[in-house]
């Protein structure tokens, strides 16, 4: 079953997966059935776990991962000169459970900010059942680093990303507002949607990857809200992620 609304400049959306396999229409194509979501039931459990390579930004690791969320971070070389953001305001179920970013500007990019929480709620004292949310909530986002080329200068004015899971179910989903910088997103926004960004001439400087899933299998979840892929047209090469979040069933 699929529930997808738009609203204004923002949208949220989900997707159910039951078993691992996708229910209601839209069965046959997994990959563009995704909105700006995904619901993946099972009876699968995960660990906690992430790597960080230095001065790069964390990649999640959705299969072993019981809680995560960031506002992003980036990695990219622009004329010979490395730029990097580590990983904003990471939290995770296993701690630090909040984190908080101000506002960051590098070369090519910035990040206004904002909130992550990653925490567990007791849903069932009798049974030991619980509920873990990690969310991330961050505002006045900007990648500038493809106006030198003449490209588009893209902009977000907030954006959302969160991950719930129970013992049966994961339930990861995100929102933007504000978009500004490139065409309207379609309705709905199907996973791993990949929107190139051109220059005046029609060459592709980079690619917009909005609403990036990985589904493991095991019932664990990991999405990225968007990424930039910099391509060398650009003058700049590596990548730019913005709102990510994962979690696992819980035991």
């Amino acid at each position: 079953m699929r529930n997808t609304t738009f609203r204004g400049a923002g949208l949220i959306g989900a997707v159910l997966v039951t078993g691992g396999v996708l229910t209601g229409a839209g069965t046959a194509q997994a990959a563009g059935f995704g909105a700006a979501g995904v619901t993946v039931t099972t009876e699968a459990t995960g660990t906690a776990g992430a790597s960080d390579a230095p001065g790069a930004a964390r990649v999640l690791t959705p299969a072993i991962a019981a809680g995560l969320a960031d506002l992003g971070g980036a990695d990219f070389t622009k004329a010979s000169a490395r730029v990097t953001v580590p990983t904003l305001a990471p939290c995770a179920v296993g701690g630090p459970v909040s984190g908080s970013s101000g506002p960051v500007a590098r070369s090519g990019l910035s990040f206004g900010g904002g909130t992550t929480t990653c925490g567990t709620e007791t849903t069932d004292p009798a049974s030991h059942l619980t509920t873990r949310t990690s969310t991330a909530n961050g505002k006045n986002f900007e990648l500038s680093a493809l106006v030198g080329a003449g490209g588009p200068r893209l902009r977000l004015s907030g954006y959302t990303a969160t991950c719930a899971a129970t013992r049966t179910q994961t339930h990861a989903s995100w929102s933007l507002s504000g978009l500004s910088g490139t065409a309207a997103l379609p309705s709905p926004v199907p996973a791993n949607y990949v929107r190139p960004l051109t220059s005046s001439n029609g060459t592709v400087l980079a690619n917009a990857v909005f609403n990036v899933q990985t589904l493991p299998g095991d019932g664990s979840v990991s999405l990225t809200m968007l990424r930039f892929d910099l391509l060398p047209a650009s003058g700049s090469t590596g990548s730019v992620t913005v709102g990510r979040t994962a979690c696992s069933p819980t035991p």
